[in-house]
């Protein structure tokens, strides 16, 4: 595991428990079961939904993308903001955010 992801424990620590599981090349971020976050070359992405997208597009924090057979293709993760490493109230509020979309996320694809 990079020391990077090893560091988020300590970032999400006011927000609570969380690990993560590697998944193609990258990590995933996990609380209570649901990934929430994603770890791609030592860069945090944080979910995002249609409630919640707008809070990282007025920021300019670019949606991860991988190439898929030479087509780019987005994910409902954002580029985490920079303060939420030096800022745990920060660090809880975009935690919350993401988790409550992966949540949405995660029980919409249930039904």
């Amino acid at each position: 595991m990079s020391e990077f992801v090893e560091y988020l424990k300590e970032v999400f620590e006011q927000f609570g428990d969380v690990h993560a599981r590697k998944m193609f090349g990258g990590y995933g971020i996990y609380h209570d079961g649901v990934m929430f976050g994603l770890v791609a070359d030592d860069i945090l992405y944080l979910k995002a939904d249609t409630n919640t997208a707008e809070y990282f597009k007025s920021r300019n924090l670019g949606q991860f993308e991988y190439d898929k057979g030479g087509k780019m293709v987005k994910m409902s993760y954002y580029l985490a903001p920079e303060e939420i490493f030096d800022n745990a109230e920060e660090a809880t509020l975009w935690a919350k955010r993401a988790y409550e979309a992966a949540f949405r996320a995660k029980g919409a694809s249930q039904k």
